[in-house]
């Protein structure tokens, strides 16, 4: 993963389909430029950054950030022109595999997510995120854990939407009770858990670590179900751990599933299990 970032914004990762894009908001802004008759000396001076980024952004290798794209079209009177691009840059600057994976929640009517090792990403709070990236190895740099977080919170987004979809999360005890981060990150973690945990539209899980009958043992299960009736899923321990949309494949998920849902404590309980888990903190 490209680790290159700054204020300006971040490095295009080779092979990206959104290079064209960004490639096109950097012509434009040299077109911009240079109806000003502004030399790039004069415009990074301006702005506040170095020549070589200037350049780097009008060549189309470095993703400019909204907030430069604002500036830089007040700067250069560009009437919008610029500014329009600012929310294509955002989603821009997120690794290819999270703006994909975005783009299927977004569409989605329902969701159904299992996880077993850590709290699930759409719960996540950004502290309790950043430090579960700071435990990969090998290690990741400050800029990459920093992009990684932000595009993990922008997937948040899921829950402002309307109509809301339907989002069912089953955890295991494990996950609410490691201090990733320290318990200080771990207690505003559960509460946040305990907020998202009463939307109407969300029913939330607890699988005790005490029961003998588990059928996630073969790990994490995602499935998104969408409005023609399609659906993907997704299973560390089926199918390769590769997406499917097969019937079949999709009922054998479906099926793990439902029994992992039955297996685990109710809503209710799982919400006092949590309190229970925060007074211990």
């Amino acid at each position: 993963m490209n680790e290159v970032a700054d204020e300006a914004g971040w490095d295009v990762e080779p092979g990206d389909e959104i290079a064209p894009l960004v490639q096109a908001v950097g012509r434009l802004l040299r077109v911009c430029r240079e109806a000003k008759e502004m030399r790039v000396a004069e415009l990074a001076e301006i702005m506040g950054y170095g020549e070589d980024m200037i350049r780097k952004i009008e060549r189309g290798v470095r993703i400019p950030r909204p907030e430069f794209l604002d500036r830089a079209d007040r700067v250069l009177n560009a009437q919008g022109h610029l500014t329009s691009f600012g929310e294509d840059m955002r989603k821009a600057r997120y690794p290819k595999k999270v703006r994909e994976l975005a783009d299927l929640e977004e569409r989605a009517v329902e969701v159904l997510l299992y996880r077993n090792h850590n709290i699930h990403g759409l719960l996540q709070t950004p502290e309790y995120a950043k430090a579960l990236f700071e435990t990969h190895q090998p290690a990741l740099s400050s800029a990459v854990v920093e992009r990684e977080t932000a595009a993990r919170m922008s997937r948040k987004a899921i829950f402002e939407r309307d109509p809301a979809p339907t989002l069912g999360f089953v955890q295991e005890q494990v996950t609410l009770e490691r201090p990733i981060g320290g318990k200080m990150v771990l207690r505003r973690q559960l509460e946040h858990l305990l907020e998202v945990a009463q939307l109407r539209n969300v029913t939330f899980q607890v699988m005790p670590t005490e029961r003998e009958d588990h059928a996630g043992m073969q790990g994490l299960i995602d499935v998104l179900k969408f409005g023609d009736g399609t659906s993907i899923g997704r299973s560390d321990g089926a199918f390769n751990g590769r997406p499917v949309s097969g019937p079949r494949d999709l009922q054998i998920l479906e099926l793990r599933y439902g029994m992992i849902r039955a297996q685990a404590l109710t809503p209710r309980e799982s919400q006092a299990f949590v309190e229970q888990v925060l007074g211990r903190l």
